[in-house]
């Protein structure tokens, strides 16, 4: 048996500048961050002739090729298990899809790094986050960035230079120890009640990128602009200046798409604002999932959301990355 796990993340600046669509001609900037939420595989080799697949659904095939689930089934192409394998596979996950916490690019990721250890090979992280970046993009044709599955390969709070030829520079962002107790501490995550697909909202940037709309293209040059003032401002410990930049990047992500936010986020983005937030946005492609907010009044911030029924959840950074957690 052998059990992995891949962080989700949360995004500190430049999200939206790490699809292809937008990259491969200028260049995309993405700050990340790992949390300690993480979506796990379960992965057994079965005594009978039988593919087994567990997820919100059940699957009981006898051949790859059979395999309903995409991600699942080109993955175990990719790592050539076989075309009749003998394998039960299970996924679980702290938080549910649908959040914008990158579980995508998480269970792909953690997946890969099953089924590697299962047919005995390493593997680098740079190796696995473009073989996730693989199956997504270039074979399923999923309207993706590359950022989910390189924080989910990597983790910690890392820096991504996103080249026209398809390179990936990945650096840790290095901060000051005081500076990263503080962030960690004062952001906080508040689930809206809303799920919904990235892949609608993600089409359409993808969609008026690759036709060279000159309003989106405007914005995801002033995103990722925002993204390196953000990199500079943790990087010089000033955490209110970052806080101010979340806020600036949140009024830019809304003009992006009218379905990024709706009443409901606003206001509750609103109540956040005049109860401690410095700042704050909508986690992910966006139209639900998490909202998050930089305070230095946390307990004034949380009694304020709660009582407004959105439930926090807590998190720490990890920087681990994708880890085999048990294997025998």
């Amino acid at each position: 048996m052998i059990i992995t796990r891949a962080p989700l993340r949360i995004s500190l600046g430049g999200g939206g500048t790490d699809l292809p669509s937008y990259y491969r001609e200028h260049g995309g900037f993405v700050i990340s961050a790992a949390i300690d939420k993480y979506v796990y595989i379960t992965l057994h080799e079965t005594f009978t002739q039988e593919l087994l697949v567990k997820y919100s659904q059940m699957e009981l095939v006898e051949r790859v090729d059979q395999v309903k689930h995409p991600i699942v089934r080109e993955a175990l192409k990719l790592v050539d298990v076989g075309s009749q394998p003998y394998l039960e596979i299970v996924s679980m996950s702290d938080i549910p899809a649908g959040t914008g916490l990158g579980s995508s690019g998480s269970f792909t990721v953690a997946l890969l790094r099953a089924l590697h250890a299962w047919k005995r090979r390493l593997i680098g992280r740079q190796d696995l986050a473009e073989q996730a970046c693989h199956i997504e993009i270039d074979v399923l044709r999923e309207p993706v960035g590359k950022q989910d599955q390189y924080i989910a390969s990597f983790g910690g709070i890392t820096c991504f230079n996103f080249l026209p030829d398809d390179r990936v520079e990945v650096a840790p962002l290095e901060l000051a120890g005081e500076t990263l107790a503080n962030l960690e501490d004062n952001l906080l995550l508040f689930f809206t009640g809303f799920t919904r697909s990235a892949s609608a909202i993600l089409e359409e940037q993808d969609t008026r990128t690759r036709q060279q709309d000159a309003d989106m293209i405007g914005q995801l040059h002033v995103v990722k602009q925002l993204g390196c003032e953000s990199k500079a401002a943790l990087g010089s410990g000033d955490l209110r200046r970052f806080a101010e930049l979340m806020h600036v990047h949140w009024e830019h992500k809304k003009a992006r798409s009218r379905s990024m936010t709706n009443s409901r986020i606003d206001d509750f983005y609103e109540l956040a604002r005049r109860n401690g937030a410095l700042g704050g946005k909508l986690i992910g492609a966006g139209g639900g999932g998490f909202l998050m907010f930089y305070t230095e009044d946390k307990t004034r911030l949380r009694h304020a959301l709660r009582g407004a029924g959105l439930r926090e959840v807590r998190m720490r950074f990890d920087f681990q990355g994708t880890t085999v957690v048990a294997q025998s």
